[in-house]
């Protein structure tokens, strides 16, 4: 009977040692593996995420956490997921290079708040951002006060960028072939108006790679001058 249960005991320690060795090396394996899937999806900072990368993330980590915590689970039954969903990303985010459309559907648009040293109350509720969220991002950057503003632009990334003393804040007119219609009626132009600036660079638009208006003066950066 004694030895009986001292065989037991020392089964069971022999399947508790196995099941975090195995613990260890899935975990050793995932780390690595992970890392490199996101050096595939490419490199951004965590505020920078969007929405696509946000969800991936989540999800990865959580596969991630199943197939540990699970020792008789294959770790294929993670890996095999993660893979999927890299894949998903990837091919989501080359597509949205192509379409600015799909682009501002996954990652919106910038939000002008502040206009010419006027706050845009209708444009912030619209967005859910309150005069506090405007004045706290404000106080982070050393700003003591809303008129010493001229322009305030929330990126995608929640972060605001501040144009102080700008006589007038450069606007982009056209964003990869691409022209940006608001922008236009802002500055008191029309589509016609940048159609004719480029017929007289002898520049069709989708050459374009970025335009941008400031100081009554158009500056256009075309894609056979990129790297």
């Amino acid at each position: 009977m004694y030895e009986m249960n001292k065989t037991n005991i020392h089964g069971h320690n022999e399947i508790g040692d196995n099941m975090y060795i195995d613990m260890i090396l899935k975990t050793f394996f995932l780390y690595f593996f992970i890392m490199f899937m996101y050096r595939i999806m490419g490199k951004k900072e965590v505020g920078e995420l969007g929405l696509i990368d946000l969800i991936v993330s989540v999800l990865i980590a959580e596969l991630a956490a199943i197939s540990i915590e699970e020792t008789n689970r294959s770790i294929l039954m993670s890996v095999v997921p993660i893979i999927v969903l890299v894949f998903c990303e990837v091919t989501l985010s080359f597509i949205s290079m192509k379409s600015e459309k799909l682009r501002n559907f996954f990652d919106g648009k910038p939000s002008v708040i502040i206009k010419k040293g006027k706050i845009n109350f209708s444009l912030m509720t619209k967005i859910r951002y309150t005069l506090d969220d405007l004045i706290s991002q404000l106080r982070q950057q050393g700003i003591k006060s809303i008129e010493e503003v001229d322009y305030a632009i929330l990126e995608n990334s929640g972060d605001l960028s501040i144009f102080q003393n700008t006589k007038e804040y450069p606007m982009p007119i056209i964003l990869d072939g691409v022209i940006d219609e608001t922008v236009i009626q802002e500055i008191g132009k029309d589509r016609a108006w940048i159609l004719r600036l480029l017929k007289q660079e002898n520049l069709p638009l989708e050459d374009v790679f970025y335009a941008f208006y400031t100081q009554k003066k158009t500056f256009i950066i075309k894609k056979s001058d990129l790297l």
